[in-house]
């Protein structure tokens, strides 16, 4: 697949796309041995060779790996406090890898790692409103008032939480899916915290697209090229 030639030098770590922008112009770059200093220039990363400053550039490899993660794994590289990482439990040769957002120690489900900074900016960015949708038990039934207040959004902070989507799963009116469009710390815990409910279990069950499937706890997987393939073009939409 072609890709322009100044998001080709970005995706390789040369510096930013419009720095690269500039070098191309300033004649620092070759493609196939020629010169090239149009911006509009596009390239195959699989068979163009693209010289900067006369020495070959080459494109970091994008992996993508999803966890079902366990409790009490926190969600980062290193702890202070010396307590359990999600890092201790993925094969040692993605921990190069940086995960997409955050669960609290004390929740569970899906948690997705990668060192693709643009598919992370489109997952985080809160102007695209990605959904991620959690199952959550609460300590008592919830009332259809609390229901609706989610779907206006829920006062947090001083600020409005975007409108969110719940659905009730059970007949005893305490386990559900809610579906959040922005990404606070422990966003669906204060929610309900708001309102008057403790949530007794947490799980994410999807971003997007993006599900656990039949993923195990604790384990984990590298995403296919045909998933990969569909997330981006849905985040492109």
């Amino acid at each position: 697949m072609e890709i322009r030639l100044q998001k080709y030098l970005a995706d390789c770590k040369i510096a930013s796309r419009r720095k690269c922008e500039e070098y191309i112009q300033s004649g620092l770059v070759k493609v196939n041995g020629k010169l090239v200093k149009e911006l509009g220039t596009k390239v195959d990363p699989q068979k163009d060779i693209v010289l900067f400053e006369n020495k070959k550039v080459t494109q970091e490899k994008f992996l993508y790996l999803i966890l079902h993660k366990p409790k009490d794994y926190i969600s980062t590289k290193d702890d202070p406090e010396k307590r359990k990482t999600v890092f201790d439990i993925i094969p040692k040769e993605y921990a190069h890898l940086n995960p997409v957002g955050r669960l609290d120690r004390n929740t569970t489900g899906l948690l997705l790692f990668t060192n693709d900074g643009e598919l992370t900016q489109d997952l985080m960015h809160p102007k695209k409103k990605v959904g991620k949708v959690y199952r959550v038990e609460i300590d008592k039934p919830i009332k259809e008032k609390d229901v609706m207040a989610f779907s206006k959004g829920v006062m947090l902070e001083d600020k409005m939480t975007l409108p969110a989507n719940i659905e009730v799963i059970t007949r005893d009116f305490l386990h559900l899916d809610v579906e959040i469009f922005e990404g606070r710390n422990r966003q669906v815990r204060k929610m309900f915290e708001m309102l008057g409910y403790d949530v007794v279990k947490l799980k994410r069950l999807s971003i997007g697209i993006l599900s656990l499937g039949k993923l195990k706890l604790g384990m984990s997987r590298l995403l296919t090229v045909p998933e990969i393939e569909r997330l981006k073009k849905w985040l492109k939409k």
